[in-house]
């Protein structure tokens, strides 16, 4: 039996561009694509906070440092530059995989800055 589970994401992430033109995709600064375990082409999820959109696309890279979060073709329609997004991805693990596999979490700041990574989350409170 396979389980999907979330492989990597980054939080909070600030939309810097919205390119209706551009082929449809998200380029993402490839630092910021390598320190959350993603992949050139990987199938993403994107979660607007600011507006509620959620929708899927996939992984182009973007200007390694550049900070860059720009969602391209129909996806720059379901954003405004400046959004908060959380970007995800996810894989398909068997039990044997489940035993040793932590996700890649990136938190980031102002600016697209990295605030902090991590491999668990907190457990939730009241």
């Amino acid at each position: 039996m396979q389980s999907t589970l979330l492989k990597g994401k980054l939080h909070m992430a600030r939309v810097t561009q919205a390119e209706l033109w551009y082929d449809g995709s998200c380029a993402i600064d490839s630092d910021l694509v390598a320190l959350a375990g993603l992949r050139e082409f990987e199938r993403i999820d994107i979660y607007n906070v600011d507006n509620g959109e959620r929708f899927t696309t996939y992984v182009i890279l973007a200007e390694a440092g550049s900070k860059t979060i720009s969602m391209n073709g129909a996806a720059a329609r379901k954003v405004q530059v400046g959004d908060r997004v959380i970007i995800a991805a996810y894989a398909q693990f068997d039990d044997a995989e489940l035993e040793a596999f932590k996700p890649k979490l990136v938190y980031l700041g102002e600016g697209n800055t990295i605030d902090r990574t991590a491999n668990t989350i907190a457990i939730q409170k009241d």
